[in-house]
């Protein structure tokens, strides 16, 4: 009866952004369905093949002994205090938080040196043959498994003022709906998995091409100037139409990865990614603090007729945890989860999820942390907007535009894909 659901699920989904799409003609189901068959097969071998078992396995382990070495610093820095283990307990704004600014400068060092760029070229140009994407976006939609909203559109940066509306969409639900290794240590902080985060980390790319080729697909032709011209011919002079069509400006043949950015040795790219780590925490913490008051002050004036924001929340996204077949009785948590997470923010959720994992199954924990993953809420619409507009100044008002469904989008990649996951697992 899950893997029914799933499927349903699935269906609806793809099915609603369908009928919304404002170009439904255009839209390349060839692609859609290719890359949703891609996307399956790839969730299959991460959870059921022994070899992709084995390998998310080790690669989980490999992660989480590399952020563990986040505590050195943080000890130095900190003392006791960066000890969960003390008497004080853990620290939310030090031991996780803190261990952002390590992992940014880590990001930062290997974007550098050039492996990050590899493996997005790697994988993102083996998208653009498959899929017959643009090179520009396969590479943002690939960059989002390892950076974040705003850094990943740094590697195609001289691009992004000859992108198509088509593909500043993907750019931004690729952004949303991912999550960067620079806040993986953060997650895992609050007790969320690391295995599952790289699941879901993995299906981002397929699922943000899926999602953003369906709500606003790449025009066909697009008529930019129509205009008249007069030749000659042997039987005197005819007058005929000039058709001229907007396209991308972007040769894929030359297009190229910038992996220095404005660093000029390793060790300011360190510097810089560990500052840029820094505010990250630091805009974090402000965040949360902002956001769980809030919530509290809302709660309060709510209380008054017996409601709660997360009570409201639970029911209004409890058909999205209907459809995952998870049992009847973690639909409203899940509901509560996805709400307080496009409504409020992902750390909130993972923190609430973090405290439940270990009541709930596999299946149902698997699906409720891969559809948290990514940053779509509401205030990353005015990160996008700020931050990749630096880049395309002359495309602010387009990125305006198009953040709602950006952010939609980005959250609609999330339940797709725990959607598949769950359908796998319940084989």
């Amino acid at each position: 009866m899950a893997i029914v659901l799933n499927i349903i699920g699935i269906a609806l989904l793809l099915g609603g952004l369908y009928l919304v799409s404002p170009n439904k003609k255009d839209i390349n189901k060839k692609m859609i369905l290719k890359a949703l068959g891609i996307q399956v097969v790839l969730a299959f071998l991460l959870l059921k093949f022994p070899l992709g078992r084995i390998g998310i396995e080790k690669i989980s382990d490999v992660v989480t002994k590399v952020l563990s070495y986040g505590a050195q610093g943080l000890g130095f820095v900190f003392g006791p205090l960066a000890d969960a283990g003390a008497p004080t307990g853990m620290i939310f704004g030090i031991q996780v938080l803190g261990n952002i600014i390590f992992i940014s400068a880590l990001v930062a060092a290997l974007y550098y040196i050039g492996l990050i760029g590899f493996v997005v070229k790697l994988i993102g140009g083996a998208i653009e043959k498959v899929l017959g994407t643009s090179k520009v976006e396969s590479f943002v939609a690939v960059a989002n498994m390892f950076l974040g909203q705003t850094e990943s559109p740094i590697l195609v940066s001289k691009y992004l003022s000859g992108m198509t509306e088509s593909e500043i969409m993907l750019v931004l639900i690729s952004g949303m709906g991912s999550m960067s290794a620079t806040v993986l240590g953060g997650y895992a902080g609050l007790g969320i998995p690391m295995q599952y985060l790289l699941i879901g980390g993995a299906l981002v790319p397929l699922g943000s091409i899926i999602i953003s080729k369906i709500i606003l697909p790449e025009k066909v032709y697009e008529v930019e100037k129509v205009s008249s011209e007069t030749i000659e011919n042997e039987n005197g002079t005819d007058t005929i139409a000039v058709v001229e069509c907007a396209t991308t400006t972007i040769n894929s043949d030359e297009v190229t990865i910038d992996n220095k950015g404005n660093n000029s040795n390793i060790m300011e790219a360190i510097s810089q990614g560990a500052t840029d780590g820094m505010h990250m925490a630091l805009g974090i913490g402000a965040s949360l603090i902002a956001i769980i008051a809030l919530v509290a002050l809302v709660n309060g004036g709510l209380s008054i007729v017996g409601l709660s924001l997360e009570g409201i929340l639970s029911y209004v996204f409890a058909p999205i945890g209907f459809f995952m077949g998870i049992p009847k009785e973690s639909i409203l948590t899940a509901g509560q989860l996805l709400g307080s997470k496009l409504a409020l923010n992902e750390f909130v959720a993972f923190g609430e999820l973090g405290q439940m994992l270990n009541t709930l199954d596999y299946r149902t924990g698997l699906m409720m942390a891969i559809s948290l993953t990514g940053f779509a809420n509401i205030s990353s619409m005015g990160i996008c907007i700020s931050g990749i507009s630096v880049f395309c100044p002359e495309k602010r008002g387009q990125l305006a535009e198009l953040a709602f469904r950006g952010m939609i989008g980005g959250f609609c990649v999330s339940v797709l894909s725990a959607l598949i996951v769950g359908a796998i697992v319940a084989l």
